[in-house]
């Protein structure tokens, strides 16, 4: 069943459902059973640690069942597979494995790869008439963030939905704070802090083959980003968010100090600035022992403070504040609250698809960061969008 014909039985259950519990013919119990029996079918493209996790998010919601699953590796589509009772003629592997996924019957799709395949596989998704939940950062470059832009016209022009899942997004106490930011709270924009300091490093180990080199993606630049696009986005995001426009240029500098394998830094300090004199410096620092574990967006206006932390403490202060709160599990229940955004856009048919955009202008900003910093020199935005710089990863040697 396609879910043009899905989405029209909804509408329809819910009008008829609605009418005979008004009327005493069916006790509302019965409804809730019925509407747990009509899951939408689901399949992972990614089945490594984020994936699983967020696939048992998924499973745990009662709305979705899993029914298929893709991966490069086999002992990773297969240990996905019999967590999650997947029939083995339906766990693809390769790097085209998504594409037979996607010619079976599933309604929706998690892309949980690495992000350098986020657009192709978005896309062919979209292609194929799927609803798409989409991991950030949707892409390592400007050509991919523009992709799926495209794709998420594409979406809504399908009648599909397309999410992507940025847990600050869907925070209550985030959304009100910026609500009252872009109300005034702070008056005008002059200045912030953006952070992500964290004592770790992810993948750090010797690369001895191609399939190592797609194992341990995170050590590639070209299918990460480089961290301040891959981790860093999650604090850029909240100040774009802030910001509510493009930055205008970036100039900044990145290095290594304790990474030893792989092509992506350690640190990064890189200056944006936005519309209206607004300026944001931000600062990646990772690997260093000791160092607080911070992901911070500090906002200074001409009456107050805004100050908001990942898992941590939101709250404005000065002429106009607001108490805010904690947010302490925010990865886990920043994700639940997007697997039921998910659900509740494909049930009620709402294909506008609003995290996109916001999406796309982090996701540019990241690499126009990046951009800044590779080359040591001030970078308007305008520059990085017409040079459409793309970055390419080498998959020779991996299983087609």
């Amino acid at each position: 069943m396609s879910m043009d014909t899905a989405s029209t039985s909804i509408g329809r259950r819910d009008f008829l459902t609605g009418s005979l519990i008004a009327a005493g013919a069916i006790r509302p119990s019965a409804v809730r059973g019925s509407q747990a029996n009509s899951a939408i079918t689901l399949g992972m493209i990614g089945c490594g640690g984020r994936g699983t996790w967020i696939a048992d998010l998924f499973e745990k919601s009662g709305k979705f069942r899993l029914v298929a699953c893709a991966d490069y590796y086999q002992d990773r589509a297969d240990a996905f597979g019999e967590r999650f009772r997947i029939d083995r003629s339906r766990r693809h592997t390769t790097l085209s494995g998504y594409k037979r996924l996607l010619d079976g019957a599933v309604d929706a799709v998690a892309i949980e790869t690495p992000p350098w395949f986020h657009p192709s596989q978005t896309a062919d998704a979209v292609a194929a008439g799927k609803h798409v939940f989409l991991a950030k950062p949707i892409a390592v470059d400007v050509p991919g963030c523009l992709s799926v832009a495209e794709s998420g016209r594409r979406a809504t022009r399908a009648r599909r939905v397309l999410l992507v899942d940025f847990q600050t997004r869907a925070n209550h106490v985030f959304i009100e704070a910026v609500r009252r930011v872009h109300q005034g709270a702070i008056g005008r924009l002059i200045s912030a802090q953006v952070a992500y300091l964290w004592p770790g490093l992810v993948h750090d180990a010797p690369l001895s083959s191609p399939e190592d080199r797609l194992r341990l993606w995170y050590q590639n630049r070209a299918l990460c980003g480089d961290i301040i696009v891959e981790q860093d986005i999650h604090t850029l995001d909240v100040a774009t968010w802030f910001a509510n426009s493009d930055p205008v240029s970036a100039v900044g500098t990145c290095g290594r100090g304790v990474r030893h394998t792989g092509d992506i830094h350690d640190h990064f300090a890189v200056n944006f600035q936005f519309p209206d004199g607004f300026v944001v410096s931000f600062l990646s620092q990772k690997g260093v022992p000791s160092i607080p574990d911070e992901m911070r967006c500090r906002v200074f206006g001409t009456e107050g403070v805004a100050d908001t932390e990942y898992a941590g403490l939101v709250t404005i202060t000065g002429r106009h504040p607001f108490p805010g709160g904690r947010t302490p599990d925010m990865y886990t229940s920043g994700a639940v609250r997007n697997i039921q955004e998910f659900h509740r856009r494909i049930a009620g048919r709402e294909y506008d698809n609003p995290t996109v955009a916001p999406s796309v202008r982090s996701n540019l900003t990241c690499v126009l960061g990046r951009t800044a910093a590779y080359r040591r020199m001030e970078v308007t935005w305008k520059q990085m969008l017409s040079s459409g710089q793309a970055l390419k990863p080498d998959l020779s040697g991996l299983r087609a």
